[in-house]
């Protein structure tokens, strides 16, 4: 399949998987975008969880439109030095409360109008937040950028057993597709007390490690949750480097970066 056309000014493309919903994918995937415009990248953000697109949301950009130009549709930018864009079916509904109720061929074609009629520019990254599981939408977006050699996978799961038992899954998909694992977070392993910051495991801790030796993967880190992180989705762009998930998402994003570099 030939590579297209509007991806030709992106250096590196991860995308980020998890085996079931709930587990905070488009958080990582939002906080690993804002990790990395700290660092002076260029970064897009294509949220193709066209059920549930929630990008918009965290990044403070509800109410915004996508705007045609003659080169084709132009992605939202989330600040004023234009170092972060995103695309999703979340900016062309008329009501953000709509549901999304397609077939199969009518998703994968607007995965392929995102991938060849976004304007995306000159990128350091590219960051494709996906639905969960092994969908048709995930098997679409894999084709289609097969051509371009990406990067690899960010897998993300929570500790419970239940979680983790779905993402064995989705590392046998990344397998069988032929997609390089970057690596696993471990999301919501933690929650932070707003009170006197102390981190207690709700759930348990430990598990994606364990899993990441079981299947010879990188473990890329621990996420605890932190409700502060919650106030600041207004304008969390400009906030997330204050946050106490930014050390945490520091040395993730040393480690994606590593691992993206030595993919090529």
């Amino acid at each position: 399949m030939q590579q297209p056309p509007q991806l030709d000014g992106v250096k590196h493309i991860i995308l980020v998987m998890s085996g079931k919903g709930g587990v905070g994918k488009s958080s990582v995937a939002t906080q690993l975008a804002l990790s990395l415009i700290a660092r002076n990248k260029t970064v897009g953000v294509l949220d193709i969880d066209l059920c549930g697109p929630s990008i918009p949301r965290m990044l403070g950009l509800d109410g915004k439109g996508v705007h045609q130009s003659s080169a084709g549709w132009v992605p939202v930018y989330a600040d004023e030095n234009k170092k972060l864009c995103c695309m999703s079916i979340g900016f062309m509904l008329e009501n953000k409360d709509d549901s999304v109720v397609w077939r199969g061929p009518k998703k994968t074609a607007m995965i392929r109008q995102f991938l060849t009629d976004t304007c995306w520019g000159e990128l350091d990254y590219l960051i494709v937040d996906t639905p969960p599981g092994t969908s048709d939408e995930n098997i679409s977006i894999v084709e289609h950028l097969k051509a371009y050699n990406p990067d690899g996978v960010v897998l993300v799961t929570t500790p419970q057993a239940v979680a983790l038992a779905d993402v064995r899954k989705q590392v046998s998909f990344c397998r069988q597709v032929g997609v390089p694992i970057l690596g696993l977070v471990e999301n919501m392993s933690g929650f932070i007390c707003p009170h006197c910051a102390e981190c207690n495991n709700l759930f348990s801790a430990g598990g994606g490690e364990a899993m990441s030796e079981e299947f010879a993967i990188n473990f890329l880190g621990r996420v605890p949750i932190d409700p502060t992180l919650t106030a600041m989705d207004t304008d969390l762009v400009k906030q997330f480097p204050t946050s106490s998930l930014f050390p945490v998402f520091e040395k993730i994003t040393d480690k994606v970066e590593e691992y993206a570099t030595r993919s090529q």
